[in-house]
Parts: C-alpha cells; structure tokens; sequence
C-alpha cells in the first residue's frame, strides 16, 4: 500500500511538479521513485544534473532500474550536448541492455523502448530503432499501459507515412490528455503541431496553447521547437 507522501509525489511528479514531489519525500522514501522523479526533473527541466546522478547512485547498481535510469542519463546529456562524457554512448547501451535481460518485463519493455530512442535520435539508425519500437509497443498494447504507449507512438509516428504519422500523435495526445500526465502532454502537442501544415488553424491552437503550460513547468527545450 502506498503510504500518503509516496502518493502525494507521484501525484505531483505526473503534473510535472518535480521539485514539489522531490520535497514531499522523506528521508525513508523509496529511493528509486526518487531516482525516477529526479532523472525526469532533469530530463525536462535541464536542471538537477548532480542531484539525478547521486540519485542514481544511491540505488543497488546491479537492479534493473539503476540500469535504466544511468543509460537514461547518459543519453540526455548527449542529446541535449550537456557536458556529454566519452563513453556515454557506450554506458547507454549497455545499461538499456543489462534492463532488457533483468527479466522484469516491464522494465524492459521500457529498455527496448528507451533503446530504440537511442538508435534513432543519436545513431540515425531507424532500422535498428524501429524492431525495438514495435517489442515495446506489443508489450504496451498487451498490458493496456495507455501511458507507455503514448512514449512509444510518439517516436514511432515520424517513421510512417503522413496520415498515419498524424493519426499517431493525436493518439499519443489523447492518451497523455486523459491521464493528466502534463508535461508529455505539452510535448505531445508541440509534436502534433510541428507535424501539421503551417497555415492549419489546428497547428495555431496547439501552438497557443502549449506554449504557457511549457513556459511555466521551464521545459526549454520544448519551447525551443517551436
């Protein structure tokens, strides 16, 4: 059973209210939705770099989630090119993959996912990033995880044809939409709009519209795709 702060955090870390979530949490917390809160906060904010990795590293080094999540951060500094380390390439892949064998099949489904972002926004390999792309999809569709799916559509869409693609995205929004999840649902409607003809009055409205929620949860990288 939950207890009321761990609760309260996880409520707050879907709003995206990561310093918030970070607060509620005691000294007796479990460490790894610490972790979890204290990677996404830097994933989205690009803010807590050293906060996230002492997080990290609190955690038992060997369990399938300090896997995941010091790959997760190997590959943001890369793809942000925040202070990226020689061998983060290299420790991404390797801690996707050590997820990948833990035998938790959710946490690997989110490996292979993870993974395939990997491949296809650092190595400009599609082909390999898409068979994983699709594992992880079945996994998601299997299990009913609404919010998994949204991840993987998402990333899936550029690689299908227009129609396709667009029917994706609205997908991935609605998903995120119906579960609150705030700040991948900005993302998603930046994503959407992006993807959408210039002079479409939906493109105008998403546009408007996720820009303040964006400007208020400090996701600079979002605004900057605009």
């Amino acid at each position: 059973m939950l207890t009321d702060d761990t609760y309260v955090a996880r409520r707050l870390h879907v709003l995206g209210e990561w310093d918030a979530a970070l607060a509620v949490l005691g000294p007796d917390a479990e460490p790894e939705l610490r972790a979890e809160i204290a990677v996404d906060r830097w994933f989205f904010q690009i803010e807590g770099h050293e906060e996230a990795e002492k997080a990290v590293a609190a955690l038992d080094p060997a369990s399938p989630t300090a896997h995941l999540l010091t790959a997760r951060l190997a590959y943001s500094r890369l793809l942000f090119r925040r202070d990226p380390r020689a061998d983060d390439r290299a420790v991404a892949e390797a801690g996707y993959r050590a997820a990948v064998e833990s035998g938790d099949e959710k946490l690997r489904a989110w490996a292979e996912y993870h993974w395939a972002v990997l491949l296809d926004n650092i190595d400009e390999d599609p082909a390999g990033a898409i068979p994983r792309y699709e594992t992880a999809l079945e996994i998601a569709t299997k299990s009913g995880d609404g919010y998994f799916e949204s991840y993987i559509i998402r990333h899936l869409a550029p690689h299908k044809e227009p129609a396709e693609r667009i029917a994706m995205l609205r997908r991935s929004l609605h998903l995120r939409a119906a579960l609150g999840a705030r700040p991948q649902t900005l993302a998603a409607q930046a994503t959407l709009a992006d993807n959408l003809p210039e002079n479409d009055p939906e493109r105008a409205e998403l546009m408007q519209t996720f820009r303040p929620g964006a400007e208020e949860l400090h996701i600079g990288w979002l605004l900057s795709e605009d």
